[in-house]
């Protein structure tokens, strides 16, 4: 009875979820060309409901590594909704708290690799170092050869940008593992693109500019909350090693 009601649950959160942020992109209008259809109480709204359904997935895990795993991407999520409520009045502070929160979810990765019985291998190297090279692209092409490249917030986004291409690195060498971890390595993905958007707007507006003006507006959202999801929804997966909800 109980596992049907959290699973009852989860669906209500997941309509939240695609309603705040998907249906309010796709009902409402923007004020202005360029200008977001999402408004920022539905956006923050759908990013809430991940931290519930994270919290609620970890409540259905009581010990063994999936709890544990799951239990770190609930912390990292958390962090994740402190940070986007951060980025309405810092950025900065909002680097920080994410930045937070991706630590949570390496260690929730490392940590579940390891119960799974795996050690570091070439590939999971290589994955990684793959990623973090990409993060330095991204951000020579992104954020240094912007007009506000020297600015003080343009050198701190190379470590955050390679703490993000991390994640994804890490995901990713556990998808070499095992390919049900496939939404936890896209989504990964996500959320470094959708900071690279941000960096865009902040560092190179002339670039920013050239988005569609259908989706400039929103675009951060559409990349970073699927992305935000499909991490979420990560710890299902590692159910399989585990108790079943």
């Amino acid at each position: 009875m109980l596992k049907a009601i959290r699973r009852s649950a989860l669906a209500s959160l997941s309509l939240l979820w695609s309603g705040s942020l998907l249906g309010s992109y796709v009902v409402c209008s923007p004020a202005a060309a360029g200008g977001s259809r999402i408004p920022k109480a539905m956006a923050l709204l759908s990013s809430a409901t991940l931290v519930a359904a994270a919290w609620l997935i970890r409540g259905s895990r009581r010990t063994g590594p999936a709890a544990d795993y799951s239990h770190q991407i609930a912390k990292g999520m958390t962090l994740g909704f402190v940070g986007d409520v951060c980025m309405t009045f810092s950025v900065p502070l909002g680097m920080v708290t994410f930045g937070l929160g991706h630590l949570e979810y390496i260690k929730g990765m490392l940590r579940l690799q390891r119960a799974e019985g795996g050690r570091l291998g070439p590939g999971q190297v290589a994955a990684w170092l793959t990623w973090l090279g990409v993060g330095v692209s991204a951000w020579l092409l992104v954020v240094r050869s912007g007009p506000r490249g020297d600015h003080p917030l343009a050198w701190a986004a190379l470590p955050y940008t390679l703490l993000l291409a991390s994640t994804a690195g890490v995901a990713s060498g556990l998808l070499l593992r095992k390919g049900r971890y496939a939404p936890l390595a896209l989504g990964s993905a996500l959320f470094l693109l959708s900071d690279l958007v941000i960096a865009l707007r902040l560092f190179h507006p002339a670039l920013f500019a050239e988005i569609p003006a259908s989706i400039r507006g929103d675009l951060v959202w559409l990349l970073y909350g699927p992305g935000q999801a499909l991490i979420v929804s990560s710890a299902l997966c590692a159910s399989e090693e585990g108790e079943s909800p």
